[in-house]
């Protein structure tokens, strides 16, 4: 499928976007590559092949849920500084 100039100014201005006129036929002769291979993907026979309703149907391999490092809050909210029940204080910055 080609597409011309014309289409592509028509596209850019549905999209907002400005393309500059030297673009418009680079443009024009890469969007009718891009459909020229959707094409030729609509023609592959693809009969008896299951969808697939996501490519990542496999499982994945999860790591076992464990604790793997010690608590140190206390140790950092002692070197903190302004902490109030637990929680760190910071300047406000945000009028």
């Amino acid at each position: 499928m080609s597409i011309e100039v014309d289409e592509v100014k028509k596209i850019a201005k549905l999209a907002a976007l400005n393309v500059d006129d030297a673009d418009l036929q680079s443009y024009a002769t890469n969007l009718s590559n891009i459909l020229d291979l959707v094409a030729q993907m609509d023609a592959v026979d693809t009969t008896g092949v299951t969808p697939m309703s996501h490519p990542f149907d496999a499982v994945q391999r999860l790591r076992e849920d464990k604790v793997t490092e010690v608590d140190r809050r206390e140790a950092f909210q002692k070197i903190a500084p302004n902490t109030e029940d637990g929680l760190y204080l910071v300047p406000k910055v945000i009028e």
